[in-house]
This record gives C-alpha cells, structure tokens and sequence, in this order.
C-alpha cells in the first residue's frame, strides 16, 4: 500500500495549473487564485496621517511639560488637505487626518488643556510620535499579493487599499461530478427496501463549492457500462477534473473501473490510510467534439479522474487529503499544505493501526482533544461532531497526555 505522503506527491506532481485567465472586479475576487502580481501603485497611506485625536505641532515650539500653550490655527478632519502649520501653532486633528506641513508630532488629546482659541500641552512628544509616515505599510512599487495567491476577505481589502478594481485571476477549475449505484435515492423520494439515500453527493458538491469550483453535476448514473462511458466522454469534454464517489471497484455492477479504462486510464491505488484506502486516479480523452472549445473551456487531451471511496467519511476524509490539494494547486496555488497543531490527546487508544489513521476529534474546553467514540467509516456523524482529524502514524498507540497531530477542519475546508 501506498504511503499517504507518497500518494499526495504522486497526485500534486501530475497536477499543473490550468491554462485560462480572466479580470473580474475585486469585490467578486473572494477565493479566485491570482494569476499575476498585484504591484501597488502608491505608498499606503499615501501620506503622513495621525493615529489619534489630538494636536498636531512642531516639537521645537514646545519648551516642557505643561507649560507650552499654543494658539490652535486650523481644524484637520480626516479627508481634507490640511495649510502648512505656522511656527508657533497646534492644528487640532483627527485619527487619519493628514499630517499638515511643518509638523512633526502629534498630542493626544487626553494630553492636552484647551482654553478657548489655545491648547497647552501637557507632554512633550518626540519626533514622529503618533504619526503614521507616508508608506508605513505599503511602499510604491512592491508586489503586495504575488501570483497563486488565493483571494482571502483581507486579501481583497488589501488590493483595493492601493485603489485595485480589477484583479487578474485563473478561470475556476471546471470539475464534473457523477455517482453510481441504484440503490442510491435522493431526499424526498420513497426509500425503497435496499436502497439508501445519496449522502456524498451533498457533501462532495458543498466541498467542490467551497473550493470555487465550477461545477456540474450528472447525478446518478444508471449502472449500465454504456451508460457510465457515455457520461465520462460528455465530462471530459468541458471539465478539467472528472470526480465519482463508489463504484471503481471489480464486482459486477461496479461499472466505472472499465469504463475509465475503456475511455482513457487508470490506475487504482491502496493507500495505508484509515478510513479511505481505495483511491482510483488517472484521465479520460477528450474527444474532437472539445477541438472548438472557447478560451474557457479546457484544451489539453484529456481530463483527469478521481475515484474516491463510497462510505461516507472514507469518501470526505480522502477528499480533504488528496482531492482538496489537486484541485488548488490545478488552480494554481503553491502551497495547498494544511497547518497542523500539536494538541494534547485527553484519551486512550490502546489498539494500534498499521494503517494512517486520520481520527475524528474536537477541541475540548480545557484544551485537549477528545475522541469521537465511533470511528467507523460509515458514521457521518463523526465529521458533524468533530473539529478536525488527527493524524495518527501507523502502528502508534496513543496514551492520554500525549501530544498529537491535529488539523483542524478549518483549514481543511477553506
């Protein structure tokens, strides 16, 4: 069986990022991927602000504490230019207001006495204090946001702060998704004896979703060979990935493995992973009809494929694992890694695994992790209840009190 690490490098080799780009306003730019360098036109702020309410002054008018008293010249509101402050002067002045010409500090106003037209300081500031120079976050000229980058709420606000409206983004990656079974019923249907309802094509479309992607979904495949080959040609020919849940195993009704074959490639991997271990991956060809495809649509010879388990956690566990990084970095993300805690482990797992195991666990209020008491691959609910999986190498018992690997769900599902 195939090392999780080994399976991964495997999948993110063979993943280039997908030709096709577009400019979108940045409002609309939530979780795109950069394809070029935001470079800032301008110093950020572009000019010396105050940090505060107060007063502006020249720190050489100021002969000590208390005893300074200053006629105030002007009134500084954030957004208006403010005169050049005459020697002997305070300009009061407003968290954000520009720094006027001449003054280099500005007082608290906590600080200060104000007697009708005059204010007597109450401290002598050094030079600089409470102003915010001219390029104190941003300089004119630096890369702010470099290519790959995946447009965060903040990172959005970050462009706009050097006045971006458009943004050069990757198009979305396109990824078609289809299940097979006929047992499989959907919400709202009679549940017929032997069948069971659809489950991971909820969860499957709302993790596609999450990532940004472009999605289209053929729902449930009648289990028929003709029938299965007949919607992978139709996916390979606008789709960059090709995703199925189930089916890709050698029983009689399991259908997609041969259709793979038949239509493209496949290879079927056994990871040492726990839950999950089934993982099929390789490509169907597009066929001539994608010849005349737009500049949206993909343009290399074939479409990848991934087939992940069908129970349910197996199916979520290795799509946060495998699918989830091939995806980003289709995108054109560099770093698809998820950050790991190191948490403290508030129960006992006496019986080791050879396997990886990837365990359902939360937070608990002290801190700690605990377990949830079913790890079957089977139980959804786990993935409801728990904050994220621990990683938990193979053969290792794990002893209350022990530090562990934990990654948390939030990083896992962004």
């Amino acid at each position: 069986m195939l090392a999780t690490a080994e399976a991964l490098a495997t999948l993110l080799s063979a993943a280039m990022p997908i030709a096709g780009t577009e400019s979108i306003a940045t409002l609309e730019a939530l979780n795109r991927v950069l394809s070029a360098d935001v470079t800032s036109p301008l110093d950020v702020p572009p000019m010396n602000t105050s940090s505060m309410d107060g007063y502006a002054v020249r720190v050489a008018d100021l002969t000590g504490e208390g005893t300074t008293r200053l006629p105030v010249s002007q009134r500084i509101p954030a957004g208006h230019a403010p005169e050049p402050l005459k020697a002997g002067t305070a300009a009061r002045i407003f968290t954000g207001a520009t720094v006027p010409p001449g003054a280099d500090a500005v007082v608290m106003q906590e600080q200060t006495e104000v007697n009708g037209d005059a204010v007597t300081m109450l401290h002598s500031p050094e030079a600089g204090e409470w102003i915010t120079a001219q390029g104190a976050d941003i300089r004119s000229g630096s890369v702010i946001l470099p290519e790959g980058t995946r447009l965060t709420p903040q990172a959005l606000g970050l462009a706009a702060s050097v006045g971006c409206a458009q943004l050069e983004v990757r198009r979305r990656v396109k990824v078609a998704v289809f299940f097979t079974g006929d047992e499989l019923t959907m919400p709202g249907e009679p549940l017929k004896p032997g069948a069971i309802y659809n489950s991971n094509r909820f969860t499957l479309r709302g993790l596609l979703e999450k990532l940004g992607c472009e999605v289209t979904d053929y729902g449930n495949v009648v289990d028929k060979l003709d029938a299965t080959r007949a919607t992978l040609r139709e996916a390979a020919a606008a789709h960059d990935l090709i995703l199925t849940c189930g089916g890709v195993s050698v029983g009689e009704e399991d259908h997609v493995k041969p259709a793979v074959e038949a239509e493209g490639r496949l290879a079927m991997w056994q990871i040492a992973m726990k839950p999950g271990k089934p993982l099929a991956f390789g490509a169907v060809r597009r066929g001539a009809e994608s010849a005349s495809a737009s500049a949206s649509t993909p343009t290399s010879p074939e479409t990848f494929f991934i087939g992940l388990p069908g129970n349910p956690v197996s199916g979520f566990a290795t799509f946060l694992l495998f699918v989830r990084p091939f995806i980003l970095r289709l995108a054109g993300v560099q770093s698809v890694a998820p950050r790991a805690l190191s948490l403290r482990a508030d129960f006992t797992q006496k019986k080791a695994d050879r396997r990886n195991e990837f365990l359902r666990a939360r937070i608990n209020p002290a801190g700690g992790l605990d377990l949830f008491p079913n790890q079957s691959s089977a139980v959804l609910t786990s993935t409801v209840w728990g904050d994220g999986l621990i990683d938990n190498p193979p053969n290792h018992a794990i002893s209350a009190g022990e530090t562990v690997r934990f990654i948390p769900f939030s990083e896992l599902l962004n």
